[in-house]
């Protein structure tokens, strides 16, 4: 069955833009022009996957976002934010309300249809177990032992490097601000701020060497681990 893909965007070019691209590559595409009407359509027919604007009339993309995170059968639809540049404060605030990614306007038709398929892939593949080892490429990462291998080679994390680590190594492509991985890490070898964050990472690439280019920052919101999209 074709993924159905809710846009929620009040310009009518942006619309009708996204619209296209979407069904030439196959998706079912249904359309809103405010976030109140956005909101009824989730609930009458469930999307795989939701375009949201921030800017919109009514209620904005940031009130949509959190009352579909709020609500039990919506929670779970992936939200992929459209934003215009100079937004980094509300990139960060949606992110932290749930919303699985974000793209900046104008934006590419391929950009987009990159970032469309990268979010239903990882919303389609479940989430390895807290426990279960992570292999990508020549790193390996085992929770179990607390153990991490590049090519190999032993890699001697600190605590809380180790756990910084396997949070983004478990969601490829998730973009992850600076407070979720200082609320899901709580190191007790080091202070774990948001400012902290960013010395863990230098730590972490420099000891995963070539391998540590995986940790792709996010300039202004935080950091992810790269899925090669």
């Amino acid at each position: 069955m074709k993924n159905h893909i809710l846009i929620v965007e009040d310009e009518e070019d942006i619309r009708e833009l996204v619209r296209y691209n979407l069904e030439r590559e196959g998706f079912s595409v249904s359309e809103a022009e405010s976030g109140e009407e956005g909101l009824k359509k989730v609930l009458k027919k469930r999307p795989d996957l939701i375009l949201l604007d921030l800017m919109l009339p009514g209620k904005d993309g940031m009130q949509v976002c959190r009352e579909l995170k709020q609500n039990e059968e919506a929670r779970s639809i992936p939200i992929l934010m459209m934003t215009a540049r100079g937004e980094e404060s509300d990139i960060v605030a949606g992110l932290e309300l749930g919303a699985e990614d974000y793209i900046v306007k104008p934006f590419s038709p391929k950009v987009l249809m990159a970032r469309v398929k990268a979010v239903l892939r990882r919303n389609t593949s479940p989430e390895p177990a807290d426990e279960a080892v992570l292999s990508i490429g020549d790193l390996v990462i085992h929770p179990g032992r607390h153990q991490v291998t590049v090519g190999g080679k032993p890699v001697d994390l600190t605590a809380t490097e180790f756990g910084v680590l396997h949070l983004l190594a478990r969601r490829p492509g998730w973009v992850f601000t600076r407070y979720q991985i200082v609320d899901a890490v709580h190191g007790e070898d080091y202070p774990v701020t948001e400012r902290s964050v960013d010395v863990q990472i230098v730590g972490l690439r420099k000891k995963m060497k070539k391998a540590g280019t995986l940790i792709e920052t996010v300039r202004g919101i935080g950091y992810r681990f790269g899925d090669g999209a």
